[in-house]
């Protein structure tokens, strides 16, 4: 990160700290230290932390903010969606957008960021357009990842309007945790027991399935190019990416796929960690979507705001071998919906916090942009749910 940017975050971060009150900005209350010396070690939300936070800010901000468990875990755990509107308790003929985190519950930067988009939204959005940088001027440097104002700082006056806009003209949904369990154990995959392989002993052998190659689409092609797909590797149940014993196996991503069905959403961003890059369907095929022009407009701008590199056309999964069962190619092939992965950080869970809070920070700009264009998506194409 260039210097100028990480003196602007954090000249920004120590205004807003300033003017609300003693909890953090970002993460638990500890995370208010890292404005003492850049070598702390930045504290992550546990599941605990992040329910009573949502609880309190649905008990805080209940004009624009619901908290709804969509499903259990294995192990017992609420997997939380939030719901950002200014008609909270309706369901509006407005476009959707879902944010969700951590399907895998080692990849810690996935979770902190919807967890603090909330918190930008929730707390702004009453806000009357402020100052922030103190020139004289309001909101003339939004979060873009530009100098919109030629001050030598980015983004460093984001603007209160902006955040009403969004929540006026949007339902926003969140999953910060899809792996709650995950999240707890520390762990790329669940938490729930597996019986050997394909299941025929009835003994635990190992535990936990990769929620991102639970989703049905086009499952079929494992045995069909075993060997392109890495059927092996996938179908051994001590495998991080052990795919499960059939679509929809687990309770979270069955969670996730019934709340999508019952919803309009026109884009979705599913934030993993790490590589700081973005990708999008397919992630099985180097073929291009029906989409393709599309898919790259929205990359591109969400590129200049978070400077990630996009990977389109012949993108590095498919390349690599190919992935089967992801949420992209779920939600795009059978449900219709734009969706991106985003790749945060360069490694898994950084403990420099200004590392979190320039992820963090960069991507309500992501997320604004994504409120703002789904009022313009209209997809054609339509993949059979039985794929």
């Amino acid at each position: 990160m260039k210097s100028k940017s990480i003196k602007n975050l954090i000249v920004f971060s120590v205004i807003i700290l300033i003017s609300t009150s003693s909890s953090s900005v970002i993460g638990n209350d500890n995370s208010k230290n890292i404005f003492k010396s850049n070598q702390e070690s930045y504290s992550y939300y546990n599941y605990q932390n992040m329910t009573d936070l949502l609880h309190d800010l649905e008990a805080n901000y209940s004009e624009i903010m619901s908290l709804e468990s969509i499903g259990t875990t294995y192990e017992g755990r609420d997997i939380w969606m939030v719901k950002l509107s200014d008609n909270v308790n309706l369901n509006e003929n407005e476009p959707g957008v879902l944010l969700m985190g951590a399907h895998h519950g080692n990849e810690k930067v996935s979770f902190e960021a919807p967890i603090y988009f909330i918190k930008h939204i929730v707390e702004n959005y009453e806000k009357e357009n402020t100052d922030d940088d103190q020139d004289g001027l309001v909101n003339e440097d939004p979060i873009d990842g530009f100098d919109n104002d030629d001050d030598g700082l980015i983004d460093e006056d984001p603007s209160e309007d902006r955040v009403k806009e969004v929540v006026n003209n949007t339902q926003i949904f969140l999953i910060p945790m899809v792996s709650p369990d995950g999240v707890e154990a520390n762990t790329r995959k669940n938490c729930v027991p597996n019986y050997g392989p394909f299941g025929f002993r009835r003994k635990v052998t190992s535990y936990g399935v990769n929620l991102n190659r639970n989703y049905r689409y086009k499952w079929y092609l494992y045995p069909i190019f075993p060997w392109r797909f890495n059927f092996v590797f996938n179908t051994l149940d001590r495998s991080p990416n052990y795919k499960g014993p059939y679509p929809f196996s687990e309770n979270e991503t069955r969670a996730v796929k019934n709340f999508v069905e019952s919803q309009n959403i026109k884009i979705s961003l599913s934030y993993h960690c790490y590589g700081e890059i973005i990708f999008y369907p397919w992630t099985h095929t180097t073929g291009r979507t029906p989409d393709e022009d599309l898919y790259i407009s929205i990359g591109e701008n969400m590129s200049k705001i978070n400077k990630y590199r996009l990977y389109e056309g012949r993108t590095l999964i498919p390349i690599l071998g190919g992935n089967i069962g992801t949420s992209d190619n779920w939600l795009y092939g059978v449900r219709g919906i734009i969706a991106y992965t985003i790749e945060l950080c360069r490694s898994r869970a950084p403990t420099d916090p200004v590392v979190v809070l320039d992820a963090c920070f960069k991507h309500v700009g992501v997320g604004l942009y994504v409120c703002e264009r789904a009022s313009s998506i209209q997809i054609d194409f339509w993949l059979f749910p039985w794929c």
